[in-house]
């Protein structure tokens, strides 16, 4: 009878403690934080494309072979700079043929006058005579016509001395293309042709891009919904006046690094692609010392603030199924906790719905856990924590 009432005790305990974690022996330790509330920065992040203010394609004005390069690529130029040479062998001898055929108008103008000159003194000889009745008056006219014809004369040579001196000048305008100048100051880009090859304005391929890079242009795309929503939490009534409270961004590079120099909105395209269904923004950034570069690539951070938000180390998040978890530690039990995020940024979480602020999160060997488990929490400071890792951007 004993032996059944203790048997009986027995399985009443084991009933009542049936939906307790069992705490086994030997519990493992974790490090835990608690969930703070703090102001925190978050960033938006967008790709961008990177240009110089002023991209201008240098091509050749005449056809010829290149017959030097003056430059290199990615080098420094101003206004004006030679940048290349091209043959000019036939424009010179096109020239001494224009420059003899000038002196020949010229000549022929000479004679012309004296004809002129000569025709007059007939005229004006053979006058008096016929008002005389010396001699008929068909002779005078003779004369006559003989001054218009030299007239006429005269005024040719002239109309031929401007036309070869046009054609002097149109060659000579051409030896002076030969020397193709930098027509902005700027960075030589890529130089696809050297010595020896024929070019002309014609060629689709430019000789070469001359970039001013002293400020960049940076662009980024939104879709319509994120416009429409990066709108409608910007101040302001009208496009021109967000885009003036719009803060200073960010402009991280390819490699990770974050540019010293920060960046404005200052201009966006006026209307949606329509075979993109995204409309384009414009960032300004200084370029002083010449780090960017027209075709550079990377990504724009827009700022925004959240303010007493609710934070813990991204670390301490994992996916299960499309949805976010935490381990929150009670009464030395970890417990599996779907969260809201809300935002991530500097190594940070920001939360939504899930927890509350003084949580206990478990920040390392999440994967080594299951709903309930017994743990032996160990507390760290969430400050102490983030600034042993590196940022990530």
């Amino acid at each position: 009878m004993k032996k059944v009432i203790l048997l009986s005790a027995l399985s009443a305990l084991y009933s009542c403690n049936s939906n307790k974690p069992q705490q086994a022996p030997g519990v493992a330790e974790f490090p835990v934080v608690k969930v703070a509330q703090r102001n925190v920065t978050g960033y938006t992040e967008f790709p961008v494309t990177i240009k110089g203010i002023n991209n201008n394609d240098v091509r050749a004005k005449i056809q010829g072979y290149i017959k030097k390069v003056f430059v290199d690529e990615g080098q420094l130029v101003n206004v004006g700079t030679p940048l290349f040479q091209l043959e000019t062998n036939i424009l010179t001898q096109n020239a001494d043929a224009a420059k003899s055929a000038l002196t020949a108008a010229e000549a022929n103008i000479e004679a012309s006058q004296a004809a002129v000159k000569a025709a007059e003194v007939e005229v004006q000889k053979l006058e008096p005579l016929v008002a005389k009745n010396i001699i008929g008056a068909a002779q005078l006219e003779t004369a006559k016509a003989n001054l218009a014809r030299a007239q006429a004369a005269l005024a040719q040579a002239v109309a031929s001395k401007g036309q070869a001196n046009s054609t002097l000048k149109g060659i000579q305008e051409n030896i002076n293309f030969s020397i193709v100048k930098s027509p902005i100051r700027g960075v030589v880009g890529s130089i696809p042709f050297r010595e020896g090859s024929l070019v002309g304005p014609s060629d689709m391929t430019p000789l070469t891009t001359v970039s001013e890079t002293s400020s960049v242009y940076a662009y980024f795309s939104m879709n319509e919904k994120e416009y429409l929503d990066f709108l409608g939490r910007t101040p302001g009534t009208t496009v021109k006046e967000k885009l003036k409270n719009i803060p200073e961004v960010d402009l991280v590079l390819a490699n990770g690094e974050l540019y010293p120099e920060k960046g404005k909105v200052q201009a966006v395209t006026g209307q949606i692609d329509a075979s993109t269904g995204s409309i384009q923004f414009r960032v300004t950034f200084r370029n002083p010392a010449g780090l960017l570069s027209n075709g550079n690539s990377g990504k724009i951070r827009i700022p925004k603030t959240y303010e007493n938000a609710l934070v813990f180390p991204e670390m301490s998040l994992f996916e299960r199924q499309g949805s976010y978890y935490v381990y929150s530690v009670k009464q030395d039990t970890a417990y599996m906790t779907r969260v809201q995020v809300v935002d991530r940024t500097q190594n940070l979480v920001i939360a939504g719905e899930g927890i509350k602020e003084g949580d206990l999160i478990v920040t390392q060997g999440t994967s080594n856990l299951r709903d309930k488990t017994p743990v032996k929490p160990v507390k760290q400071d969430i400050n102490e924590l983030l600034s042993t890792i590196k940022p990530v951007f």
